[in-house]
This record gives structure tokens, C-alpha cells and sequence, in this order.
């Protein structure tokens, strides 16, 4: 029977990949990719020839099914996303689930993340933290939402579309007032930033100038 590798990819810069990671990538019979052709260009940057299938949130169920089968037949497996750590508000969970219920070993090669890079940036404490995942898109649902999170008196961390980035703390302005915000664009990347500040001072720097790139975003609805 094979293993189930949960390989953790950059975030941006291609060398923070581990050493474990490339040595279980070129070891595996397969790499299921969230976008294959994203992991192509990290494959080809370290030399890595190991055929790639796609894995994404609309085929995941039909591809688990052939990967839990060729996992029985011995061949070992990589699931990978596009950025991060697998399942991490990425594709994943069902493959791992099904491995768990089929008995297949599985094993996690940790890597960067979002989530835990911006915290450590945002200056906020970190004994403890709720992430959130995307978040919503529509009005109704963003204010419900933040009227739940109110309360909170842990660092909230979401990932947001720099196009409705201002829109967001837009909400976050009306609902829960002035906040400690922090916004991390472009982690690792050559144009990194991050941008702390009240909700109205960092709403006016995104209103003068709009985002651009993959935003993390965190905040404190009710800092003790």
C-alpha cells in the first residue's frame, strides 16, 4: 500500500520549498495539483519529473476515487495546492478522508502558510487566533458575518480579494468601528507589504490606492 503525502508549497517565493518536500515530490508515483499548471513551473524550477494530475474543488470527488485506487496498489501519492498547505481552505479534505476510511497511510509535509505568516507580521498576539477562511461575498452575509465576530477577543485572520478589499473594510468600518487592522499583500513575493493601522487609516490608504495581488487580512474586533 502506498502513502498519502500532504505537501506544504510557497506561498509566493519558490525558495522557501523544504527539503523534505522536493524529496517526497520526486520520490511519489504522483503529484495530484490543484492547478497543474502552477506546480509545473515549481517542478521544473527543482528538476522534478514526477507526473502531475489535476485535483481541484470540482473533480475532487471522481479523481479521489482513482488515487485511493493506484494508493492500494501500492503507489505512493503528493497532494499539493496551488500556494500553502493542502485543505487549508484548498481542495483536499475528501481525498484524505477517503484515504483514512480505506486505511491508507497518509503523512503531512509541512510547509509555508498564509494564514500563520501573516499573524507573526501583524504584531498581534498569537497564543490563539480564528481563521476564517474567504470571506463572505455578499453584504447581508459579510455584516451577519462580523456582527458574529463582534466578540472575539482573538486576532481574526481571513483571505480577501483585493478587489473587494475596501468594500470589506468597508463593513468592518460600520460594524465593529476602529479596530486594529492589518492587511499583508503579496507575502514572500518581490512587492510584499503589510499595512497596520485603525480601520479608517488603513481603509484610506486601500481607497487611495487599490490593491493589487493575494491579500491576507487580520483584525482584532475586540482587542483586551
Amino acid at each position: 500500500m502506498g502513502i498519502l503525502y500532504l505537501v506544504g508549497t510557497p506561498i509566493g517565493n519558490l525558495g522557501d520549498i523544504t527539503l523534505r518536500a522536493l524529496e517526497a515530490l520526486k520520490a511519489v508515483s504522483l503529484i495530484a495539483a490543484e492547478d497543474t499548471r502552477r506546480t509545473k513551473v515549481l517542478c521544473q524550477k527543482y528538476g522534478i519529473g514526477t507526473p502531475l494530475v489535476s485535483l481541484h474543488e470540482h473533480n475532487e470527488r471522481s479523481r479521489a476515487a482513482e488515487l485511493i485506487e493506484r494508493l492500494k496498489n501500492g503507489e505512493s501519492v503528493a497532494l499539493v495546492t496551488d500556494a500553502g498547505m493542502p485543505v487549508v481552505s484548498d481542495p483536499g479534505t475528501y481525498l484524505v478522508e477517503q484515504a483514512a476510511e480505506a486505511g491508507i497511510p497518509a503523512t503531512v509535509v509541512p510547509g509555508p502558510s498564509a494564514v500563520t505568516s501573516a499573524l507573526a507580521l501583524s504584531g498581534f498576539r498569537g497564543e490563539r487566533f480564528r481563521f476564517e477562511g474567504f470571506t463572505p461575498r455578499k453584504s447581508a452575509a459579510m455584516e451577519r458575518w462580523l456582527k458574529e465576530l463582534a466578540e472575539e477577543e482573538v486576532p481574526v485572520i481571513c483571505y480577501e480579494s483585493p478587489f473587494r478589499l475596501v468594500k470589506t473594510l468597508q463593513a468592518i468600518q460600520k460594524v465593529l468601528g476602529e479596530i486594529p487592522v492589518v492587511v499583508a499583500r503579496e507575502l514572500t513575493k518581490l512587492h510584499e507589504e503589510v499595512t497596520r493601522g485603525s480601520t479608517s487609516q488603513v481603509l484610506k490608504r486601500y481607497t487611495e490606492r487599490l490593491p493589487k495581488g493575494e491579500v491576507t487580512l487580520v483584525f482584532w474586533p475586540r482587542k483586551p
